[in-house]
């Protein structure tokens, strides 16, 4: 039987715009993936690093430099915030994966809670460290 509907309704979820609107939690989960590829970004400045400290003192003091400069501090404060992100949205996944929280209203306090609990960790490590 053919479906008389299929014309009236969107194909593809990824058609944003007036057939969709993109929720918290899918906005949350697209940002865990990017933070992903942030931590690993953030992992090659730190190997980075450790060979410039590694071949020479003159090359070392240039990307210390580097990552001590203002920028350097902006960089790695987002990629401490990465990393924490990232790491929160895991954590709410193992809960997911335990059956736990997975109402509506309760993603979506979880995904507002992975924003404000990422940026207050990277506050505190950035004024601790």
């Amino acid at each position: 039987m053919a479906d008389v509907n299929r014309g009236n309704r969107p194909l593809s979820p990824f058609m944003i715009g007036p057939y969709y609107r993109p929720q918290l939690t899918s906005i949350s989960s697209i940002m865990v993936r990017i933070t992903g590829i942030a931590s690993l970004g953030a992992a090659a400045l730190v190997v980075w690093w450790l060979l410039a400290a590694a071949s020479s003192a003159s090359y070392f003091a240039l990307i210390d430099g580097l990552l001590r400069s203002f920028v350097g501090d902006v960089i790695l404060f987002l990629a401490s915030w990465a990393i924490f992100y990232h790491m929160l949205g895991r954590l709410r996944h193992v809960i997911w994966d335990f059956g736990y929280c997975l109402e509506v209203s309760t993603s979506e306090k979880m995904a507002r809670g992975m924003f404000v609990g990422a940026t207050l960790l990277a506050i505190l490590a950035a004024v601790i460290l």
